[in-house]
Formats: structure tokens, C-alpha cells, sequence
């Protein structure tokens, strides 16, 4: 894919994005996520995104099983197109918080996206560690979950049955679609430093460091929020 077709699909990709959160605020708003109508269509466009992308990441794998085994150089279309698609949507999501949130309130997420733009942009400019790019784009399918989650919260449903059945869901998925994936990916840089130029390596292993923390941080609010303060019968935490 050359850099017209690059820029091409990632601005189409932003461009449905915005599309996508337009037809969400011309849905009804259920009356509990009136307070904060802003996340709820952010939610729900981030939702649509997850469900894309995990899904369109598990397929790459799937219908191009050579990719498995080099992710540096073998790679299809249509997986750089999804990385390319990945990155509209960030650049669409970081945009939206500028607009509609002050920095306190989302700085984690904007650093989150700026390191992640960061990455799978060196993948789709250079054609190169693009199968390991898709390999991070399968932590989405966790996010379906995260997403539904916060949707649920949203709609007043934080202590129902079907929110305790994903709060499971989300926590197994946590652990395997993102902790042991990023352990994995973290062990695959490291085992294959010789083979990754040095920039490449640095900006991988920072965008790893920061994504790992931050992705711990946020396990650990699950964890509270979801199984130890409910247990307890104690107040939510807002953040999580």
C-alpha cells in the first residue's frame, strides 16, 4: 500500500468515525447517560471500533496464518489496511476528547493515543512490523467488553446481572487478550532486538513500558470497582 492509499484509507477512516458518533447523537439517549451525553456517544462509537477491529484482527491471523510467523515483513493487504483504519480512529477519538473534555480529565487517554498513532504509524509507513501491530490490535477484543461495560454503567445497569456476567467476561479477556499479550509482545522485542533497527526498538519499547503501565493501572480499577468494593458493598470508583 502506498502513501496515497495510507492516507487515503486513514482519513476515510476518521471521517466514519465522526460519521458513526453523528448517527449515535441522533439515537435516543437513555434518560441515566442525559448527565453525560458526550460519553455516551464516545462510548458507543468506541464500541463499534473495538468490535471492527478485534474481529478484523482475529481474520488477519486467520486467513493469512504465514503473518504468525514473521511479523516483521510478511503481512496482506488487507491487515495493513486494518492498522491503517486503527489509526483514523485514534486520530478521530483524540480529537473528540480535545473538543469536548479538558486536559485534566483525559491527559492518560491523549498520551495513550499519541503513543499508539505513534507505533502502527511506523508500521504502515514503513510496510514493516505491521503483523506485529495486528498482534496489538487483538487487546480490542478485551475493549468490546470495557466498552459494554462502561455502556451498561451508563444506562443505570451497574448492578445487574448481565453487568456481573461481563464483568467476568471482561476480567478473563484482560488478562488474556491484554496482559499476557503484551508480555508476549514485550518477550518477542526483546528476543528479536538484533532484527529491529534501533529507533524502531526505542519507540517500541517506550510505547510497551507506557501502554503496560497504564493497562495495570487500569486492571487494578476493575478489580476495585467491579469485585472489591462491590464485594464490600461499598461506593464505585468513578475513574474505573
Amino acid at each position: 500500500m502506498d502513501l496515497k492509499s495510507v492516507i487515503l484509507t486513514t482519513s476515510s477512516s476518521v471521517g466514519f468515525f465522526k460519521i458513526v458518533n453523528c448517527g449515535v447523537s441522533r439515537l435516543p439517549v437513555p434518560e441515566s447517560a442525559r448527565r453525560n451525553v458526550w460519553k455516551w456517544r464516545n462510548t458507543s462509537t468506541s464500541l463499534l471500533h473495538s468490535v471492527i477491529t478485534g474481529l478484523w484482527a482475529v481474520l488477519c491471523f486467520y486467513l493469512h496464518p504465514q503473518m504468525a510467523e514473521d511479523l516483521i515483513s510478511t503481512h496482506s493487504a488487507f491487515s495493513h489496511a486494518l492498522v491503517c483504519v486503527s489509526i483514523g480512529y485514534f486520530i478521530y477519538d483524540f480529537l473528540d476528547m480535545v473538543h469536548n473534555q479538558t486536559l485534566s480529565q483525559s491527559w492518560e487517554l491523549l498520551f495513550h493515543h499519541v503513543v499508539v498513532i505513534t507505533c502502527l504509524g511506523i508500521a504502515v509507513l514503513t510496510g514493516r512490523y505491521v503483523g506485529f501491530a495486528v498482534v496489538a490490535l487483538l487487546v480490542e477484543i478485551n475493549s468490546i467488553f470495557l466498552h459494554l461495560r462502561q455502556v451498561l454503567r451508563l444506562t443505570g445497569r451497574g448492578t445487574t446481572t448481565p453487568y456481573r456476567l461481563n464483568s467476568l467476561v471482561t476480567l478473563a479477556t484482560y488478562v488474556v487478550f491484554r496482559i499476557s499479550t503484551l508480555a508476549w509482545m514485550t518477550r518477542w522485542l526483546v528476543l528479536n532486538r538484533e532484527l529491529v533497527p534501533l529507533f524502531s526498538y526505542s519507540v517500541g519499547s517506550l510505547g510497551l513500558a507506557a501502554v503496560t503501565s497504564m493497562n495495570i493501572v487500569l486492571f487494578y480499577r476493575l478489580l476495585r470497582t467491579d469485585f472489591l468494593l462491590q464485594g464490600r458493598g461499598g461506593r464505585r470508583d468513578k475513574q474505573a
